[in-house]
This record gives structure tokens, sequence and C-alpha cells, in this order.
């Protein structure tokens, strides 16, 4: 079965998964061609116990809108993930997490995998149902191995905004998502080209 990446981008009220609540995410399916396969998209209760973070509630008040888009009709945190992860699965192949940065996303993710389904967002070949079927994906890191550009130049206010598509980076998660899908598109598709005869 093919592979395709499941890119992400993660929203959250502080800097720390479990202490802090991820507010939202959203997903985008690429084929390992370049289409777009689905989208997701989940706005999530925070956990119980949970604070905000003054630093980073700071920057959301600088951000009306995505901080809205990030809480508005938000469903129970376990009911979000695991939606997501039928989603992943009803996609069919062997599905890659990708994330810009994977670090900082894949954290999110990972937590709340972990506390909502049981199991990590990565595990061994062991483990014949693992829901991602490879090592996660750093588009970031790729996109600096693939053009040159030193690991602090990979970011969004770094980058032609044609690199993502012409989307805006909103910092609400389904639009950043895309975003970097586009980039991740443009990034893979031209490492392709210049592998292939």
């Amino acid at each position: 079965m093919p592979h395709f990446y499941v890119v992400t981008d993660c929203e959250f009220d502080g800097p720390i998964p479990g202490a802090n609540s991820m507010l939202s995410f959203g997903s985008v399916a690429v084929s390992n061609t370049g289409r777009i396969l689905g989208e997701f998209e989940a706005v999530l209760e925070p956990l119980d116990g949970a604070e905000r973070d003054a630093g980073t509630m700071a920057f959301w008040q600088t951000q009306p809108e995505a901080w809205t888009a990030a809480t508005s009709n938000p469903e129970p945190a376990g009911a979000g993930v695991k939606r997501f992860v039928n989603w992943v699965k009803s996609l069919g192949g062997e599905p890659i997490f990708a994330a810009h940065p994977v670090v900082l996303d894949g954290l999110w993710i990972d937590f709340y995998l972990r506390r909502f389904t049981g199991r990590p967002l990565f595990e061994g070949p062991w483990v014949p149902d693992r829901l991602f079927q490879h090592p996660p994906l750093c588009i970031m890191s790729m996109v600096a191995g693939s053009t040159g550009r030193g690991q602090w130049q990979c970011d969004v206010e770094h980058y032609p905004l044609e690199w993502l598509g012409s989307i805006e980076h909103t910092h609400r998660a389904i639009d950043d998502a895309r975003g970097y899908a586009n980039l991740l598109k443009l990034v893979a598709l031209s490492r392709q080209a210049n592998r292939d005869p």
C-alpha cells in the first residue's frame, strides 16, 4: 500500500502538554504524489486540571480571530482524538505523521494519543496495528536539508508565500496545516524529480 503524509498543526494555551492544553489541531493528508487525500480539524475542551500559560495567552491576545477559531464549539478531547485516529485509519495506505517542526506538534499529538488511546505517536515495526507506519517527518528539517538554508531560516516568516501555496499563516490549525502541506509537496516533489531519471 502507498505511503502518505498526515501534515498536522496544533494550537495550544501553553508550552507543556498536560500542564497546558491543546486547543485545536488540523491535519491534511497528502499522497506521495502530492494529491490532497482529505482534511481533519478538531477544537478540544481543555484538559482537567491544566492551566493556561500567561506568556502564551499574551500571544493569543494579539490573534483574536485565531483564538476564536481555536476555542469555538469544542468537543471533549478524547472524542476529538478518537475521531482523528479513525480518520487516519479510514485513508488506508501507510500514514506518516509530519509537522513543522515535528518536535513541537508531534509532542502534543503524542501526549494526547497516549492519554486518550493508550498508544504513542510512533511505535516500533513489531507492533502490527500501529497508527503511523513510519517515523515522523520534520518538514522544517526537510526544507533545511533540501534547500541548504540554516535551520533558523526555516520558518514561515522566511518562506516565500508561494512555498505555502499562497496560504496565509493565520494560526488557525487547519490553515497552517494546509500551508505546511503545500510546503511538503513542493520540497518532496522537487526532490523526487531530481532523483528520478
